[in-house]
């Protein structure tokens, strides 16, 4: 179970690490990023939504006390994360913004210690202070940060988004399935979205085309969207899903960081971006940070759930 567990993570991190830079296809096609994020949260949540209605429509039943926690989580954990990632791979390089939002560990330890007062072992202290270490030479300070400010403020967002993700997961119990929530969110995202993202507005014709980013290859626009929607967004949760309940918690969020890796190496192939030592050097730092800052954080302030939480990813 747990070997089977394992791999069903790895596949899971596999197919969250196309999202980015499929993502950056239909940015070259003309999408903005809110219009891409859109499609993206309004294709997967009606596939989802379908699928579940046929083989477990019981996931779908949302309880009327939870209501106002499935609208904060459509908005925090699913709408936020997803427009800001998106916005950011507009201005940064897709593995350095997977970086930085998998810094969200950390915030998570200071909310818990300082917004919630609850007092953590010193390793989750030692976790954030690496995880910062590591995060300033992927953003090589030295040199006036030599990335894009406006991009690096998004990412920024994006993992604080993330860290309400992890809370959030943190205020659902067994009345509450996991699949269904990611579902009803998806969806609840698309909607939440429509005024800023004016769907109507979207250049449809675009997905006809083909695209090629700047140092990629060439792909047909629609081909990206729907493996974005498919494989990076369906299939990518369902597999997640699995994969937590078959693990323990700190197994299966450490799993799910190879996403950082996995993302990097994607858009490396794809779009010929390839981190630079400093990156790579850095990258590690922050995940052993993110790492022992989740760990410490396990049990006390529940940010991974055993068995129940989504495995968290953009």
């Amino acid at each position: 179970m747990r070997q089977s567990g394992l791999l069903v993570a790895f596949a899971s991190s596999w197919c969250f690490a196309f999202s980015g830079p499929m993502a950056k296809y239909l940015a070259a096609a003309g999408l903005a990023p809110l219009e891409s994020v859109w499609a993206r949260m309004a294709g997967a949540g009606l596939l989802l939504v379908g699928i579940l209605a046929v083989v477990r429509p019981r996931a779908l039943r949302i309880p009327r006390s939870r209501l106002l926690f499935f609208l904060a989580y459509a908005v925090v954990a699913v709408a936020g994360v997803q427009a800001l990632y998106f916005a950011a791979i507009t201005r940064l390089p897709v593995g350095v913004t997977l970086l930085i939002e998998f810094t969200s560990p950390v915030l998570v330890v200071l909310w818990v210690r300082f917004v919630r007062r609850v007092r953590l072992p010193r390793a989750a202290f030692t976790g954030a202070v690496v995880a910062v270490v590591g995060l300033g030479i992927v953003v090589e300070v030295w040199s006036g940060l030599s990335l894009d400010p406006f991009g690096l403020l998004l990412a920024f967002g994006a993992a604080a988004c993330c860290a309400g993700y992890f809370l959030l997961s943190d205020g659902f119990g067994d009345d509450v399935d996991p699949l269904g929530l990611i579902a009803w969110g998806l969806l609840g995202a698309a909607a939440v979205l429509v005024p800023i993202s004016r769907p109507w507005d979207i250049p449809w014709t675009a997905f006809t085309l083909t695209a090629t980013p700047e140092g990629g290859y060439t792909l047909p626009v629609l081909g990206a969207a729907l493996w974005m929607i498919l494989i990076a967004t369906v299939i990518a949760y369902i597999l997640g899903v699995t994969a937590v309940r078959r693990l323990s918690a700190a197994v299966g969020s450490t799993v799910a960081s190879l996403e950082v890796i996995a993302g990097a190496v994607v858009a490396w192939v794809l779009l010929g971006e390839a981190l630079g030592v400093f990156q790579i050097i850095g990258g590690l730092i922050v995940l052993t940070g993110a790492y022992l800052a989740q760990r410490a954080t396990t049990g006390l302030a529940e940010p991974v759930r055993e068995v129940r939480e989504p495995v968290p990813a953009v």
